[in-house]
């Protein structure tokens, strides 16, 4: 065997609901994968440390930094990406909220940011604000405040479950910004 072939490995998995299989150099990130081999490019690379989540992508259902994840670690795996998310559907009302809370600007972090969101909600069917502000430490966004990317999870988090919130753009409820008027 020559040391090309030692140094590749045969992958099988699932990506956006398709079987693939490729071979891929042995010590070769899932991002890396994912925009190079396979042309996937809405997952963005950022930091490459996984600090700053712009490479988020879900795998087996959990949130993942496709910069810090060797592909070989995946053998059998379901991963989907931006790409995947938006074609099923599965991010829909998650990409219409961050739309009207104003939560993205750029949108360089957005894949990373719906990635994480969509893992957290399903984890935690209607996460607490500090939960969801816990989650999306882990996703940096130089552009928006993260007000406003907490009021679009919460929003969907709540109408997934049935239900209702309405926020002010300050991210308070009416029940709040009725109280606090009465105050002043």
């Amino acid at each position: 065997m020559t040391q090309t072939f030692r140094d590749r490995i045969d992958l099988e998995m699932t990506v956006n609901g398709e079987a693939v299989e490729l071979t891929v150099p042995v010590g070769r990130h899932l991002i890396d994968v994912l925009r190079l081999d396979l042309g996937l490019t809405g997952s963005h690379v950022g930091c490459e440390h996984g600090v700053c989540g712009a490479c988020t992508i879900v795998v087996d259902g959990a949130a993942v930094r496709g910069c810090l994840t060797i592909a070989a670690q995946l053998q059998g795996s379901k991963i989907w990406t931006v790409e995947g998310l938006t074609e099923s559907g599965a991010i829909a009302d998650l990409q219409k909220a961050f739309v009207e809370r104003n939560a993205l600007q750029c949108g360089y972090c957005t894949p990373g940011m719906l990635a994480s969101a969509k893992a957290l909600i399903e984890a935690d069917r209607v996460p607490s604000r500090e939960t969801i502000r816990e989650h999306m430490s882990g996703n940096y966004c130089r552009c928006t405040g993260y007000e406003a990317i907490v009021d679009a999870i919460e929003m969907v988090a709540k109408a997934r479950a049935g239900e209702t919130v309405t926020r002010s753009r300050a991210g308070e409820t009416a029940a709040e910004a009725r109280d606090g008027a009465r105050t002043r």
